[in-house]
């Protein structure tokens, strides 16, 4: 059963060593992801699923202590999903570098985790490609709720690229009322406006949450729980939403 949920962007601008000298602009969305992250430690959950978008199709499981790394964006920096059997702290070995590994958005969600000194629940990561369907994030939500007797689910993904004219997506005069909606849905803990999503319009718009959001749609169907919006805003043209759930 889900006892509690958050929903924080995955930009990897908000480790502040990539964003560089414009780290501050996120400072306000770190510190929400923060508070959302408090939520679920005091749900005191027996596992906690942090679900976000991937590359390819379909679905990839991670398991606890799978590496990610931001070297990609020019920095030296690895994180790691929770700590494996018979880990301790250190640099990633060399195979953290080779598949399979973290996507990027798990990648911040594992550096979000670190920064709060996550141990209160064991963690599994679920990468969930762009193209799955509405009909198939509600059924992998539904068995996600069904793992334990207290499950918490982190979703990751930002909502539309196409906010302003040096947007990733360019200016789309239909990004700001689709941001709107889904903000209120997270704010609302409004399961059908988000399983009603138009995955088509996400698509279009570059809203790289949708399925995680649509998944954690699925995980609450049974959960009655309220919800409440910490963070929204569209820094570089982007929607950034951070909301709780509990």
């Amino acid at each position: 059963m889900l006892v509690a949920a958050a929903v924080c962007p995955c930009p990897p601008l908000l480790v502040p060593l990539v964003a560089a000298g414009a780290a501050g602009e996120l400072d306000a969305a770190r510190a929400a992801c923060t508070d959302a992250l408090g939520l679920l430690a005091a749900a005191r959950p027996d596992r906690l699923v942090v679900v976000g978008p991937a590359e390819e199709s379909g679905r990839r499981t991670y398991p606890q202590g799978t590496w990610g790394t931001f070297r990609g964006f020019g920095v030296d920096i690895d994180v790691r999903l929770g700590r494996g059997a018979g880990q301790g702290d250190g640099d990633a070995p060399d195979s953290a570098l080779s598949d399979p590994r973290l996507p990027s958005s798990l990648a911040v969600a594992a550096w979000l985790l670190e920064r709060t000194g996550w141990s209160d629940a064991p963690i599994e990561g679920l990468g969930v490609g762009e193209p799955l369907q509405a009909e198939r994030c509600i059924e992998i939500g539904r068995d996600i709720a069904a793992r334990a007797e207290r499950v918490a689910v982190l979703a990751m993904g930002d909502a539309s690229a196409c906010r302003t004219l040096k947007a990733p997506g360019y200016l789309d005069e239909r990004a700001a009322p689709f941001d709107a909606s889904v903000a209120r849905a997270l704010g609302d803990a409004d399961v059908a406006a988000l399983r009603a999503l138009d995955t088509e319009l996400a698509h279009e718009l570059k809203a790289s949450g949708r399925a995680p959001w649509q998944v954690l749609a699925g995980a609450a169907e049974e959960a009655g729980l309220s919800g409440a919006l910490l963070y929204e805003d569209a820094p570089y043209g982007v929607g950034y939403l951070v909301a709780t759930w509990s």
